[in-house]
């Protein structure tokens, strides 16, 4: 995929190109949801996190850039089994890189991998996701993501509760595909 930005034409490799185009489709457009503590996003790129890009004019392109500098190439997920990279890049976006890593590590463990749950994609983890069973793998990233997000619904958490609650079934449908 090519994708022109203010500098130049980037290049973009094919495995992050598949991902990025699940996670926009995950993502949609632009949203300034009152119980979304991110504030105003598009894309899945917040106001809070980027607090000096335009998130309403922002391009698809400028998304990319975005992505692949700060998420896919900072965080090494091409580093990982094709279908567990683009699902932890996937879910990294969601509930950030450390929480997502742990979904990983707990279902490589499910896997029969003794890994350490320590949120970071070491040696130890990128290993242990080469050697598993990709299909097993998935399946059980999949069952870790909606069990976090099950927990992350049902904590008592003031006001954010009801929030966390309304957005459970697209989180569900997020862990799941």
């Amino acid at each position: 995929m090519t994708i022109a930005n203010s500098d130049s034409s980037q290049q973009y490799p094919p495995a992050f190109t598949r991902a990025l185009e699940q996670l926009l489709r995950d993502e949609g457009g632009f949203v300034r949801n009152p119980e979304d503590p991110g504030g105003a996003t598009r894309f899945g790129i917040s106001q809070r996190q980027y607090p000096d890009v335009d998130i309403e004019h922002l391009t698809r392109a400028q998304a990319a850039v975005i992505y692949y500098r700060d998420w896919w190439q900072r965080y090494r997920y091409s580093d990982l089994p094709g279908v567990a990279g683009a699902k932890l890049f996937n879910l990294a976006v969601n509930i950030g890189p450390e929480h997502a890593t742990r979904c990983l590590q707990r279902a490589l463990r499910a896997c029969g991998s003794p890994v350490t749950e320590d949120g970071e994609i070491g040696t130890a983890t990128r290993a242990a996701a080469a050697a598993a069973n990709q299909v097993a793998l998935l399946a059980a990233l999949r069952a870790e993501a909606a069990g976090y997000y099950r927990t992350l619904a049902a904590l008592e958490r003031g006001a954010r509760a009801d929030g966390d609650r309304e957005f459970l079934a697209g989180w569900l449908n997020r862990a799941y595909e």
